[in-house]
């Protein structure tokens, strides 16, 4: 009988896979005549897929770069067939071409898990317009978070009494995700109701590891839990609409994301539909939880091991204290004293970037360092091409925040933790501000030491702790 249905599953999943492929593997994706980049496609159907995902995104693209060439490369992962374009000329040539040779791609995992999207026809457009959401009123920009910045300390100083003080043991990566979902939802949603946070934490873990992963609905995979997880959000985000609809109704004052998602109208007078307000939320609350809460757990890590950095971030977070009053929260200027503390936060971002890559569509066939990209193509982009060659970064495995110091310059795109152009992180001074907010917080209170320096991070897209990142906690007064 277990047999059986071992043998059930596994016709269904092949089936899955070979829909979900077939457009790709047997349309006009291979057009003939065309002067292709070097590569393999792979498997039949699978292309190289699991070697992406479980092999490690960044070693996937240095083996082949070594193998194929150092500027481009063809593959076939998640469903497309794809070229890896690399280095910091590639960097300059995507960012200074989008929306004349790219556009936006979301993996077909994230465009089943966020379904209003298709259901509106709008498969490519929908991200442009939740970044266009958030940056036309201004939300993310400096003079509108110096605003937010009093609220973020506090929130953050409530985590820290919570969660941290008064413990001798706890696990990082855990407490910095229920940080950063706790300033999502207030910077966001305009919520910070704890029970529902905690619930969401758990979602969201789901939600992230889904999103690129391989879209079969079948119980016990990724996908299927990424999926369940993304109707719960869903549903818990349509419960705050209303509550956030009922409270604008009586007058009261708001000012958030959400509300300005659901008094908004288009050019013909309509209100977005619930449902795809709960999507776009959905979306930029996973963009601006996880990889923020990696560059925390990062920083955490890797400062851990070097008392000297340790001892330098101190420093310079005690000069920020001195110059308070007692009980008074971090403003704009605060933060641009935190010069090292930053480019500590650099160092961590160039060696374990929270995000490891995004992906684009060709709109056109077009020409790259003499090869031809046909139209409907994706592109895969990663910052890991640049950021651990030596050419740029000397010894490049080695954590050295002084590499950014005296204003240090790099040669061109080869630096770009946050991307470039019109698509660089929109969300980039929000990530600033928590992570500076968070550094300054956590030092000033503890000393730490990990409780096994070798554990292993692991993941595919976004860089896990294997075991959480169990710290000792030192009080420090």
């Amino acid at each position: 009988m277990e047999l059986s249905l071992f043998l059930l599953a596994s016709i269904a999943l092949t089936l899955l896979i070979v829909i979900f492929t077939s457009k790709a593997i047997f349309g006009s994706k291979y057009p003939n005549g065309k002067n292709l980049p070097p590569g393999s496609m792979g498997w039949p159907i699978m292309g190289e897929t699991m070697e992406f995902l479980f092999g490690k995104p960044e070693k996937f693209v240095f083996d082949r770069m070594a193998k194929y060439s150092p500027h481009i490369f063809k593959t076939y992962i998640l469903g497309e067939p794809t070229a890896v374009i690399c280095g910091p000329e590639g960097h300059k040539f995507l960012f200074t071409n989008e929306q004349k040779l790219f556009t936006a791609f979301r993996p077909h995992s994230m465009q089943k898990m966020f379904r209003s999207n298709q259901a509106t026809g709008t498969k490519q457009v929908s991200r442009e317009a939740e970044v266009q959401v958030i940056r036309s009123p201004g939300f993310l920009k400096p003079e509108a978070l110096v605003r937010y910045l009093p609220k973020m300390d506090s929130i953050t100083q409530e985590m820290m009494q919570k969660y941290w003080e008064g413990k001798s043991e706890v696990k990082a990566f855990p407490l910095c995700k229920t940080l950063t979902l706790s300033l999502s939802c207030r910077f966001f949603l305009g919520t910070d109701n704890p029970e529902r946070i905690a619930r969401l934490v758990s979602y969201f873990d789901d939600v992230t590891l889904g999103l690129h992963s391989i879209p079969v609905m079948i119980p016990g995979t990724i996908f299927y839990r990424a999926k369940k997880a993304a109707a719960s959000i869903s549903k818990e985000l349509r419960e705050v609409i209303k509550e956030k609809k009922a409270a604008l109704a009586s007058g009261a004052p708001m000012q958030d994301i959400l509300t300005h998602m659901i008094v908004a109208t288009d050019p013909s007078g309509k209100h977005m539909p619930e449902k795809e307000i709960a999507d776009k939320i959905m979306g930029l609350i996973v963009a601006g939880y996880s990889t923020v809460a990696v560059a925390m757990t990062m920083f955490i890590k890797f400062v851990g091991e070097r008392p000297d950095i340790y001892a330098k971030v101190l420093q310079e977070q005690l000069e920020v204290e001195k110059n308070k009053k007692a009980g008074e929260l971090l403003d704009w200027e605060d933060l641009n004293k935190m010069k090292y503390s930053w480019n500590v936060m650099y160092e961590v971002m160039r060696l374990t970037p929270p995000l490891q890559g995004t992906f684009r569509e060709a709109l056109t066939d077009f020409t790259y360092a003499g090869y031809t990209i046909p139209k409907g193509w994706k592109v895969y982009w990663t910052v890991s091409t640049t950021n651990k060659n030596p050419e740029f970064f000397p010894e490049p495995e080695k954590f050295d925040p002084s590499r950014y110091e005296d204003g240090a310059q790099f040669p061109p795109f080869t630096f770009v933790p946050f991307g470039g152009g019109p698509r660089m992180c929109p969300g980039k001074e929000y990530a600033r501000l928590a992570i500076l907010t968070f550094v300054h917080n956590v030092v000033k209170r503890f000393k730490w030491e990990l409780v096994d320096p070798k554990e292993k991070i692991i993941g595919d897209m976004m860089p896990t702790p294997a075991k959480g990142l169990p710290i000792r906690l030192t009080p420090r007064h």
